[in-house]
């Protein structure tokens, strides 16, 4: 048994980690610099934008995001301090924890969508035709099924998968 990647695999892989930690620094460092928020705040704003009346179980939105339960609720209370979310008693579960994404926060997350989107378009895009862009969503899809199939965490309820 081979205990190290192939040479392709090594390139692809560094290559890839390469890109989602310099990813990662530039969406954080843009939306804080054009929006007031972290690439955190954001990745929270989306998901529960996303959810039925901008509403879902801590746990629920924990798995989505892939996110350790205590580090949400840490984030959550920050983010509620800013008025952004709330966290709330479940309708449906007296004894869970809903976070419910504010007016203020929906108002917040349209005004920087905008120029996220137009960043990721210029960071992750501009140099990809349409053919190399739907082949990536393929591969990373692919991806992704392998990693809720092989993963720890539970496959999310929503968003749906693709």
């Amino acid at each position: 048994m081979t205990v190290w990647l192939s040479p392709s695999q090594g390139r692809t892989w560094l290559n890839y980690m390469s890109v989602y930690h310099r990813l990662e620094y530039e969406m954080n460092r843009h939306l804080q610099a054009e929006c007031g928020l972290s690439l955190a705040d954001y990745t929270v704003m989306n998901a529960l934008s996303a959810a039925s009346s901008r509403r879902t179980r801590l746990s629920q939105l924990a798995i989505t995001i892939g996110w350790e339960r205590s580090r949400l609720s840490h984030h959550l209370q920050r983010m509620a301090s800013r008025g952004l979310v709330d966290r709330v008693q479940s309708d449906t579960d007296g004894r869970a924890t809903d976070a419910v994404l504010t007016d203020a926060g929906l108002k917040t997350l349209r005004v920087a969508a905008p120029k996220h989107v137009a960043w990721v378009r210029t960071l992750f895009f501009s140099d990809l035709d349409d053919d190399q862009v739907e082949e990536m969503g393929d591969l990373l899809d692919l991806v992704y099924r392998t990693i809720l199939r092989e993963g720890t965490l539970p496959t999310p309820e929503w968003p749906p998968a693709s």
